[in-house]
C-alpha cells in the first residue's frame, strides 16, 4: 500500500489530543497549512526528527500554520514523548485500529504530510529526509510570506537521510 501522492485530497482527521481537545482537518485548514507528523513513540527515527518539527512550529505556528504531531500510541505515550522530546504543538491520538493512518495510507514513521488550506497534500515526506523538512519551511515560509530562520543550527551533523 503505497502513501498518498503529492495533490491529492487529504483525508479527514478528527482525532482527540493528548489535551484532552478534539482536533479538525477542516477547522486547521481555515487557518492555513497544516503539518500532520505521524509517529509512533518508539521509533528511534521520529525521536530524531521530531525536535526538527518542533523548530518549524516555533517558526510558523501561530503565524498561519498549524503543526500537529499524529501519535500511533496512547495518550500516555504520546505525552511522555512531547515531554520527553521538547515538543509544545498538538499531539493528536491514533490509537489501535489506526484509522487515520490508515486513511493516510502509512507503511512507515515517521511519515510528514504538508496539507494545504485548499485540503491537498502539498508534500509527503517518509523517514527524515533533510532536503523534505527544508522544502516544507520553504514552502511555508512563501505561503506565509515570512522569512524563515536557519533550520538547521551551525555545527549540527544532520544527516541527509535517516529511514523510519
Amino acid at each position: 500500500m503505497a502513501s498518498l501522492a503529492v495533490g491529492t485530497p487529504a483525508p479527514p482527521i478528527e482525532l482527540t489530543g493528548v489535551d484532552g481537545r478534539k482536533y479538525s482537518l477542516k477547522g486547521a485548514l481555515e487557518h492555513g497549512p497544516v503539518i500532520a507528523a505521524f509517529f509512533k513513540a518508539s521509533c528511534p527515527t521520529c525521536q530524531f526528527t521530531f525536535p526538527f518539527i518542533e523548530r518549524l512550529h516555533r517558526q510558523f505556528g501561530g503565524k498561519g500554520a498549524t503543526v500537529w504531531g499524529v501519535a500511533q500510541d496512547n495518550a500516555s505515550r504520546g505525552g511522555e514523548f512531547a515531554a520527553q522530546y521538547g515538543i509544545t504543538f498538538p499531539i493528536l491520538i491514533d490509537d489501535e485500529p489506526y484509522s487515520t493512518s490508515r486513511a493516510y495510507k502509512l507503511k512507515f514513521t515517521p511519515t510528514l504530510f504538508l496539507i494545504r488550506p485548499e485540503g491537498e497534500i502539498s508534500l509527503l515526506s517518509e523517514g527524515f529526509a533533510k532536503r523534505d523538512i527544508l522544502q516544507i519551511q520553504h514552502e511555508l515560509a512563501r505561503r506565509i510570506d515570512v522569512e524563515a530562520a536557519p533550520l538547521f543550527r551551525p555545527g549540527e551533523r544532520i544527516p541527509e537521510y535517516k529511514p523510519g
